[in-house]
């Protein structure tokens, strides 16, 4: 009797251990939580942080600099498929959320940390590898700002805001 009452807890054990990850995997699939908004790190168990310097991942504009206002075109590109992203355009003098997504490609959807549309997440688990953005500056100067994207890879492996080159805010005259 005692074997058949530890076969049967190590059954409903393993069977809660595996709904419980089941519904966090797909809790997940559809993008970024509202909790990874201040440090953008993924909310996964066991998900293993690599280093922000990859070789595989760019997230770059083809601008130097912007006036208030502007539409700046964002690319994000890898020579690996990645499954997740949190992409988002933070002033360099504090580290703020800045600006707002206002074109976004299949796979990706808004999300609203600060104000609404300021950060892009997945939408859905499918792979992905090249993808493009269109940020909106603050008609108000905000100063110089730097696009970072949180990538998965996979469940278990994800790198953590790797940065843009500076985009350097200028006055208009």
């Amino acid at each position: 009797m005692e074997d058949g009452r530890r076969a049967h807890i190590a059954i409903v054990v393993w069977a809660c251990t595996t709904l419980s990850l089941v519904s966090c995997v797909a809790a997940f699939s559809h993008g970024a939580s509202l909790s990874s908004c201040t440090d953008m790190m993924p909310r996964h168990l066991r998900a293993q942080l690599h280093s922000p310097s990859n070789n595989y991942i760019a997230v770059h504009t083809n601008m130097s600099f912007y006036f208030p206002g502007d539409k700046v075109p964002v690319t994000v590109r890898s020579t690996q498929d990645f499954m997740g992203f949190l992409l988002q355009a933070r002033k360099v003098s504090n580290d703020e959320i800045a600006g707002t997504f206002i074109f976004i490609p299949p796979g990706s959807k808004l999300l609203t940390c600060f104000e609404d549309g300021d950060t892009v997440t997945h939408s859905d688990k499918s792979l992905k590898r090249n993808l493009s953005f269109v940020w909106k500056a603050p008609d108000q100067p905000i100063g110089d700002i730097k696009f970072f994207i949180s990538i998965v890879q996979s469940y278990f492996v994800y790198w953590a805001k790797i940065e843009s080159a500076v985009v350097a805010q200028r006055e208009q005259n």
